[in-house]
């Protein structure tokens, strides 16, 4: 399930050193605008310590996570809509992916310098909110040309369709982000088949230096207080200090270095986890000897579709699934001893798979 997750940023914000970090790609990260100047694609395994523990009762064979993909997109300026500095590139880019990272500078180093002179990440998130909402605009635009021909012909559905896009223009012409809007029915259709960039759901990053990563500064708080309105989470992450953890050769090392720096985990396993979140996906495993693995589906998805990520022959032949809740194998611990006590339960082809389940499934083709 190739779904992708876009950092974006203006440029010297920590975007690459992010990326760096939770890929080890090795993308360049340089003291200068536009660093990155194609998009670097990386593969990232999803942190889910579910899995740890099923492959410590289980002791499979090998163990498999699931992963989702980070996108770098090179950095953006004022003008992007119009194709200043790589605007086209940039919005072509994000036009790709399926939801947005926004990385934000709350940081100052002297030795790196900052394209607007000083810091302020209201002022930049503004800076790219404006661009992505302008290049909006031209879509809709070009849809309301289209629609408005059709609406000629007096037909109801096609001066529903025009009346929405007035809508949504309007909400744009606000400097207000189209996933703000809240439409139902065929208007929430229009909206998802205009493909509009400030539709797509989005996380906020605050790169901070080391002191500021457990309890942010002043420019944290001033970003916060800027997007509490706003349907988005927002964590704190030095991508310094993930750099460095990234470059330590043992768990151990890695441990000591985050209990110095009196966090819990990595900021990159909290960054993916909320990624995971924000493109709207859930995890199921399968367990058994040979193998202990984590599948990615979407949120309400029923069983048989759930099946065919495995393989379509699943999906095709499905018969019933065979589940077992993740909790019940935890204080269980073994199948055996979850059938003894009648806790697997046997589903049909309406059931919606849950976040964590263990799932068997059963098909002819």
């Amino acid at each position: 399930m190739a779904l992708q997750c876009g950092i974006v940023g203006l440029p010297n914000v920590g975007k690459s050193t992010l990326f760096n970090a939770l890929t080890s790609a090795k993308a360049l990260a340089a003291n200068y605008p536009f660093a990155t100047k194609d998009p670097n694609i990386g593969i990232i395994t999803v942190p889910d310590e579910r899995l740890d523990k099923l492959t410590e009762i289980i002791t499979p064979k090998q163990t498999v996570p699931t992963s989702i993909e980070i996108v770098d997109i090179a950095g953006l300026i004022k003008g992007a809509s119009k194709g200043e500095g790589l605007g086209n590139q940039f919005l072509a880019n994000i036009r790709e992916v399926d939801a947005i990272v926004h990385v934000v500078r709350c940081f100052v180093d002297d030795n790196v310098v900052h394209v607007d002179g000083d810091v302020n990440p209201v002022r930049d998130k503004e800076i790219i909110d404006t661009e992505l909402i302008l290049k909006d605009i031209e879509t809709v635009e070009k849809r309301m040309d289209r629609l408005r021909k059709l609406a000629k012909t007096a037909k109801k559905e096609d001066l529903q369709a025009l009346a929405t896009a007035e809508e949504i223009m309007a909400h744009l012409n606000q400097g207000k982000p189209a996933r703000s809007l809240e439409l139902e029915g065929d208007a929430a259709e229009l909206l998802n088949d205009m493909y509009l960039m400030t539709s797509k759901p989005i996380l906020y990053v605050c790169n901070v230096d080391e002191a500021s990563v457990v309890d942010g500064n002043e420019h944290t708080k001033r970003f916060m207080e800027a997007v509490k309105d706003e349907p988005a989470e927002v964590i704190l992450i030095s991508a310094e200090i993930e750099s460095q953890i990234a470059q330590m050769d043992t768990i151990e090392e890695r441990k000591e270095y985050l209990e110095m720096m009196g966090l819990h985990e990595p900021g990159v396993n909290r960054l993916i986890k909320s990624c995971y979140k924000l493109l709207n996906l859930i995890t199921y495993f399968t367990a058994g000897e040979k193998e202990v693995r984590a599948w990615t589906i979407h949120r309400g998805w029923k069983a048989p579709k759930a099946a065919g990520v495995i393989h379509t022959d699943f999906e095709k032949g499905f018969i019933r699934a065979e589940v077992i809740k993740y909790e019940d194998m935890i204080t269980l611990g073994s199948e055996a001893a979850i059938k003894e006590v009648g806790k697997m339960a046997v589903e049909g082809k309406e059931y919606v798979v849950k976040d964590g389940d263990i799932m068997h499934f059963r098909f002819n083709v």
